[in-house]
Parts: structure tokens; C-alpha cells; sequence
């Protein structure tokens, strides 16, 4: 079995005082969720999962807050004995930010509970189901050598999963998210399995790729569980002893991976993936030091194993910096030293001009991150910190836990394979947006240093050249609508979420007054910063149902211009009245003074510091920021 996976080994290990900590905690009062999530941390062995996923069950009946872990309630549906699996997944999701419910229908009741609109399941009010669904639950009949017969199988196969899909979404809103299916072992034919129509394993590739397709028009999630058994081995994966004695779908050792891409994937839903890689350089991007090898010192040779190993991080850096993951540097280095390879040296694969952030100093590492998020305006959790030291490794998980830091194995070859596994980035969507996004930081790090440079804010902003749009929700732009209101967390009134159907059912509701806000400048096109919806109350006023904002357009004024739009279709739609709700969450901090200061009244708030805010839409004037504004599609909304 392989060590890397089954262990976890990206990640710190477990604490030695693990069970003497939680035991703490137990007698302790006042919010227990980072605690938690610091003991998550590490390579947690079953037995440890289940400790903490106990404490966390007990916490919840005692009525104990878990802040600031987000809350999830996840429903699985499953062919297979998943108890065990259940407390990995609480635990597992905490590591990632996550309370984690789990509703566990009886077992093996899949059809029964997907389609019956008053079951566990139906009812349970759920964010997610999870169809934990292998080969064995689906009706894979051998049809050797027939490709009708085999096409038709496929079809009927695909089409039972969508009908499953369908007995969701008819009686919720419910994510599905549903596992591609792992081959089994055994072949029949050889290596002519794969090639054979009708084969078990020929059919379960078949059912893969369509089901990928199905879930990737329906707006869904997949989790690919075949591409994981693969990297672990399929002869690790499936254990039939398990699988004979209590019908387990894989080997007990493999359940912390699982439940661990489970959570990174919960992780992902709530917008809660990584944005950043921060990297070292001496003997991280680079064998050697820089200051004491010099230029012609360090090793980044192709035709070299050392210096293969750190161009492979150079190349994983670019792969990832061309799907909109925003680089940056953080080295105790002098500035012009540490930049000198990036200029001169012939084998370096990464540029200056990949770089959103360069910070090479001698101050402490936790500074530097610090530095980065802010000049990016991010959250310290955007942050994946790549080093080589363990010293540095354990400075920035001590003093700034949210950033995330694998584990590195003392071989620099192993860097790539210990960074790909940690799964810091997962996705779940992806918009051709995403592909500018690294491109988006980058141009907001050069906006800032113009700032420092004009000094007058007015000045500032009037030297951008800014050329804000806005249009109603479309199709066009679904993908990236629904990627920002499920990612956007600190400019965020509400937080509330909405599923891609969710959004496409607003976009084609003529009473909702749907606004994509875009903004360019002279350094680029920032893309889509900002979404609001407005759904119809009592009559004569707007609800601000969603009203969200991009953290990297901050301090420009976007918020006015956004009120002003909002105010001018209110005004033709023959509204009187704006109503905002600010809901305060851990990470929304940011916008606690958002309607106030756009000359909103107060008129409730209660306990929790939930707050209700209105704006009388005849005589409110909202000072303009210094900007173009194209208007596009007018809509009744009324």
C-alpha cells in the first residue's frame, strides 16, 4: 500500500497529545471550531478520526458553538456498509473548515430514499447528497462482444443515475454529488477488456465517461473515485474480504483518503478551495542558495535529477498558475538576489511575469504571508505556502494556521507528488474566467503600487480609467455567477448560496432584478467582480436578496456605482423602498458597516447580530465614482 496516500503524508503528523487536547477542550467554554480544526490538522490514523468526530457529535448535542467552522449537512446514499466511514467524514471535514452533518439513511435503501419525496433523505434539508455508489450496485449485465447490447446497458445504467438525480432535485435543492465507479481487479479477457464491448470493465468505462457528462450539464459535482482507486492501485482499493464479510466498498486503511477528498470537496462547494501558491525558492523552485552558489551554483539542470525535480515545481507552479491558482514569492533573501534567476538564468521555466507578489527579505516567513494576502486582498486561508525547511514549515503553521503547508519529503522529486496530492485546489466548477484570474491579482498588485505612488485616493481612482458594465444574469455568464456567490465569503451580506439551477431559475424569473457587474481598467479586465439579486417583497420594495463583491476591487467605489444601478431599474420599476439584511459570519466582517455607510437606516437587529437595513429609493443620491458606466439589458422587474 502506498504510504504517501494511505497516510496522508502531505500533512503534518497527528499531535502527540491528541487525545489529552480533545479531553481538554471537553471542560472548556466558548467556541471550540479552531481548536478542533488545529487538531484536524494532521495525518489523523481511523481511530482518531472517529475520537474527534465524537467530541464534535457531543459539542453539537451540548449546543456548542464550532465557530468558525462553516456548517454543511451532507447526505449519503450508499450500497454499501458506511459506518465506519461516517465519523472520517465528520473529522476529515473539519481539517477543511467544515461542521459536518452526515444524514445516514438505512442501508442500501439508494432508489428508495432518492425517490420518495417524504424520505430521511428528502427530508433532511441537506446541502448535499453524496450517491457513495460502486460497480456492484449498478446493472452492469455482460453483453460479450455486443456493442448494442452493451450501448443499451450504459444508457440504461446512466439513465437509472439521472433518474436517481431527478427524485433529488424534485424534492429539494439538494447538490448531488456523484462517485465515478472503480473497475474491479479481475479481468476477464486480459488486456482486451478495456477494448471488448460488453466486459465489465469496458462497460464501467462507458458509464464513466457519460456519466461525466451528465453531471457536468446538470450543474452537479463529481467525485472520481475511479481516478483515486487508480492512484492508490485498484488492488489496494478493493479488499473482498471486506467486501464479503460486511459488504465495506474498500479497504479500511484507505478510509482517511476518502473521507479527506470528500471533505476537500464539501470544502470546495462553500468556496473554501486555496487561490494562492507561495513559494520559497533556495532548494524549493531552485536546488541551492542563491547567495551562497550564485547564478552558475544552482541546480535547475534538465538532464540533471536534482534539477529535474525542481523544474518539475516550476512546472506544476505554471500548470497551476494557467488554471488562475495566483503565484507569489516569499524568501529570506536579498530583493535583487533572489530576482537574479528569474532574469538571467537560461533554465528557469518561471518569470518575473508570473509573479503577483515578489517578497524576498530577511523578515520571518509568517510576515511575508501576511504581506502577500494583503496585498492581493485575500484571507490568510487563500494561501498554500510551498517550502523546503521544516522550520519554516512549522514557524507559519504556528503562527498563522490558516495558511496550509504540506509536508515535504526530504527528496526534492517527491515535492510535485506531495503538493498535487494535499488537493489544496480542488475544483468543482470551472469558468473561462478562472483561466485570468492569476492574470486578475497580478494586475490588482500593480494597481496598489500605482496607489502608493499617486497618493490622493480620488487621484488614484481617476487615473485607473475604470469602465464598469452591467447586464442581467445569462447563460453565458451562469458558470461564473454561480462560482462567485458560492466562493465569495468576505464581501458577502448574506453568504448565502445558490446552486446553478437555483441561479438559472433567477435568470428566467421576470420579477427578479439580476445584476453581473464587470469592471476593466488600464491595466486589464477584472471580469466579473460583483452580483446582486433583488427579489420583489411587499409591493413597492426590493429585497436584497444576494450582494456580493470580488475582495480584489476594494476600495474603488464599486459598491456606490452598484447602488446606483440598483436605485435607477428600482425607480423605473416603481419602487419606493430597499431592503438589506446584513447576516454576520465569521469571515463577513468586512461589510458590517456596508449599508450604513451607503446611507441605509437601521431598523432591526437582533442577539445574533443580524441586521435589517432600508433605503428610500425616492431622493436617495449616491455619489458617483469617477468611472464609465455601461448599462446593458434593462429589465422590467416589476
Amino acid at each position: 500500500m502506498n504510504s504517501l496516500y494511505a497516510q496522508l503524508q502531505w500533512l503534518p503528523r497527528a499531535q502527540l497529545d491528541f487525545s489529552s487536547k480533545l479531553k481538554a477542550l471537553a471542560s472548556e467554554t466558548g467556541p471550540v471550531g479552531a481548536e478542533l480544526r488545529s487538531l484536524a490538522l494532521g495525518a489523523l490514523d481511523l481511530n482518531q478520526l472517529t475520537k474527534l468526530a465524537k467530541f464534535i457529535a457531543n459539542a453539537r448535542s451540548q449546543k456548542r458553538s464550532l465557530s468558525p467552522l462553516v456548517p454543511f449537512r451532507l447526505a449519503v446514499l450508499s450500497n454499501s456498509t458506511i459506518d465506519m466511514i461516517v465519523p472520517a467524514l465528520i473529522a476529515s471535514a473539519a481539517r477543511h473548515g467544515i461542521d459536518l452533518q452526515v444524514i445516514q439513511p438505512s442501508y442500501d435503501q439508494v432508489a428508495q430514499e432518492a425517490l420518495t419525496p417524504d424520505s430521511t433523505v428528502n427530508s433532511s434539508n441537506s446541502d448535499a447528497v453524496l450517491f457513495a455508489l460502486d460497480y456492484r450496485a449498478l446493472p452492469l449485465k455482460l453483453s460479450l462482444g455486443d456493442q448494442e447490447a452493451a450501448q443499451a446497458t450504459v444508457q440504461g445504467t446512466v439513465g437509472y443515475l439521472q433518474a436517481l438525480r431527478t427524485g433529488i432535485k424534485s424534492n429539494s435543492n439538494s447538490v448531488c454529488i456523484f462517485q465515478s465507479l472503480a473497475s474491479p481487479v479481475e479481468p476477464l479477457f486480459g488486456s482486451l477488456d478495456r477494448a471488448l464491448p460488453g466486459t465489465l470493465r469496458s462497460l464501467i468505462d462507458a458509464v464513466n465517461r457519460e456519466l461525466t457528462v451528465m453531471v457536468l450539464e446538470s450543474g452537479d459535482v463529481l467525485f472520481d473515485v475511479a481516478g483515486l482507486a487508480e492512484t492508490v492501485g485498484l488492488a489496494d482499493w478493493h479488499d473482498l474480504h471486506l467486501w464479503n464479510m460486511g459488504k465495506f466498498p474498500f479497504s479500511d486503511e484507505l478510509i482517511p483518503l476518502y473521507a479527506d477528498h470528500v471533505a476537500r470537496i464539501v470544502a470546495a462547494i462553500r468556496g473554501k478551495s486555496a487561490k494562492v501558491l507561495v513559494l520559497d525558492l533556495d532548494n524549493t523552485v531552485w536546488g541551492g542558495v542563491i547567495g551562497d552558489d550564485g547564478l552558475e551554483g544552482i541546480n535547475i539542470a534538465q538532464g540533471d535529477a536534482r534539477g529535474e525535480a525542481h523544474l518539475a515545481v516550476q512546472r506544476l507552479a505554471l500548470d497551476l498558475r494557467k488554471r488562475g491558482i495566483v503565484l507569489a514569492v516569499s524568501s529570506k533573501n536579498t530583493d535583487e538576489v533572489a530576482r537574479e534567476p528569474f532574469q538571467k538564468h537560461p533554465e528557469m521555466l518561471l518569470k518575473l511575469d508570473h509573479i503577483a507578489v515578489f517578497q524576498a527579505n530577511w523578515n520571518d516567513k509568517a510576515t511575508n504571508l501576511q504581506a502577500i494576502a494583503n496585498e492581493l486582498s485575500l484571507g490568510l486561508d487563500s494561501l498554500v505556502f510551498l517550502d523546503d525547511n521544516p522550520v519554516e514549515r512549522g514557524l507559519v503553521r504556528q503562527m498563522l494556521p490558516q495558511v496550509a503547508v504540506p509536508e515535504l519529503p526530504d527528496d526534492a522529486a517527491g515535492y510535485v507528488r506531495y503538493l498535487a496530492a494535499a488537493g489544496y485546489f480542488e475544483a468543482v466548477t470551472f469558468a473561462s474566467e478562472d483561466l485570468k484570474r492569476a492574470g486578475f491579482y497580478q494586475d490588482n498588485a500593480r494597481r496598489a503600487t500605482l496607489q502608493k505612488q499617486v497618493g490622493n485616493l480620488d487621484a488614484y481612482l481617476a487615473s485607473l480609467d475604470m469602465t464598469i458594465t452591467f447586464q442581467p444574469f445569462d447563460a453565458t455568464g451562469r458558470a461564473r455567477i454561480v462560482q462567485l456567490i458560492n466562493k465569495s465569503n468576505q464581501y458577502n451580506l448574506t453568504t448565502r448560496r445558490y446552486t446553478d439551477p437555483e441561479v438559472a431559475e433567477v435568470e428566467n424569473d421576470p420579477h427578479v432584478f439580476t445584476r453581473q457587474i464587470r469592471l476593466a481598467d488600464i491595466f486589464g479586465d477584472n471580469g466579473m467582480v460583483s452580483v446582486v439579486i433583488c427579489r420583489p417583497a411587499d409591493a413597492g420594495v426590493w429585497q436584497i436578496d444576494t450582494w456580493l463583491m470580488s475582495c480584489r476591487v476594494l476600495g474603488r467605489k464599486v459598491e456606490h456605482m452598484v447602488l446606483r444601478e440598483i436605485l435607477e431599474h428600482a425607480r423605473a420599476n416603481g419602487i419606493h423602498k430597499l431592503v438589506g439584511v446584513y447576516k454576520p459570519t465569521e469571515r463577513n466582517k468586512l461589510v458590517v458597516d456596508h449599508y450604513p455607510k451607503l446611507g441605509f437606516d437601521l431598523v432591526m437587529k437582533d442577539e445574533t447580530g443580524l441586521t435589517s437595513w432600508e433605503l428610500m429609493v425616492e431622493g436617495a443620491e449616491i455619489e458617483a465614482a469617477p468611472m464609465k458606466v455601461v448599462s446593458q439589458g434593462f429589465v422590467n422587474a416589476g
